[in-house]
């Protein structure tokens, strides 16, 4: 186990970082490798909206992507809701959607100021720019700017910036970020998510446990699911701000502790993927016995992923899947 002030300095890093610029609010999921001190208490609701009603996805590629890249993240989308989707089949348990339904739990906990309610997702539009039309180097504003291109009202904008784009902040304080801008119209507001695909800049940080930690302690790498470290990766983040848009998309709310630094339903649970994980093990998992690649949930098309614990309002605790 680390030291007393190792460990510290694993806490430091673990924290969100938060950013306000223009019309916006976002909160940024920092590294994944680390386990952190989880709260004794269910999170705190802040009487804020949440995200209700029939939801569109919208993905906008950004940069050079792949086409196998493009089909393992929309894949990953349409496993949350597929019994729906795709072959209307039930999936093989444990699955996408039997994880996504942990964060519907918040959406029916009592509260004095809003009734019970239901989110329904569905996979939206795909917006393209293989031409870099802001550059290959983004700040916080161009982010919000290429997230404006998807709808902008009853959506979840997702932006996704190809390994040879730079962003500010990425590597050095945050894995990906999610928050909320003001409509075109000013009338109402939208919510996004970005994520970068860390392959050449930043495996070691954003991509674990698929690759080894640039720092901590040092284990083996675990094989990708889908053979793609630095999109594999990008799934495990997105999963994250995934959830943490649905339970907190304005900063206000489910979360614990300070604004400046919210824990979320995921990143309550940073570094946690199956039961037994402490830092840099990142849990019990299961292992594809052709290919030694570990996940712990199954999804469309035939599809594995590994996607990170999720903080449970009636238990307190960080629920895995395996």
């Amino acid at each position: 186990m680390a030291s007393s002030s190792t460990s510290l300095i694993f806490l430091l890093n673990a924290l969100l970082l938060v950013s306000f610029f223009q019309f916006s609010v976002a909160t940024g999921r920092k590294l994944n490798e680390l386990v952190q001190e989880q709260p004794s208490v269910p999170l705190k609701y802040h009487k804020g909206a949440l995200l209700s009603g029939k939801i569109s996805v919208n993905l906008i590629w950004y940069g050079n992507f792949k086409p196998a890249q493009r089909a393992i993240i929309s894949d990953f989308f349409n496993s949350i809701h597929s019994t729906t989707t795709q072959s209307k089949k039930t999936l093989n348990e444990p699955s996408v959607s039997t994880w996504w339904k942990k964060t519907e739990k918040y959406y029916h906990l009592p509260t004095s100021t809003r009734k019970p309610t239901s989110l329904v997702l569905k996979l939206g539009r795909q917006i393209f720019d293989k031409k870099y039309s802001l550059g290959k180097s983004l700040s916080n504003k161009k982010i919000v700017r290429l997230a404006s291109r998807g709808e902008q009202s009853n959506a979840i904008n997702v932006v996704l910036t190809s390994a040879d784009v730079d962003v500010d902040g990425f590597c050095s304080s945050r894995c990906g970020t999610h928050g909320s801008s003001i409509s075109a119209s000013k009338k109402s507001k939208f919510a996004y998510i970005w994520v970068g695909n860390s392959e050449s800049q930043c495996p070691g940080q954003c991509a674990w446990p698929f690759h080894q930690p640039i720092y901590g302690p040092q284990g083996s790498p675990l094989v990708a699911p889908n053979n793609d470290v630095g999109v594999d990766g990008m799934v495990i983040n997105l999963a994250s701000l995934f959830a943490g848009t649905a339970t907190n998309p304005f900063g206000n709310g489910y979360y614990q502790g300070p604004a400046e630094a919210p824990l979320e339903v995921s990143s309550a649970c940073t570094g946690i993927y199956g039961a037994g994980a402490y830092p840099g093990y990142p849990g019990n998992l299961l292992v594809d016995s052709s290919t030694g690649s570990s996940y712990n949930a199954n999804g469309a098309n035939g599809r594995r992923f590994l996607l990170p614990a999720l903080f449970d309002p009636a238990t307190s605790t960080c629920s895995t899947l395996v």
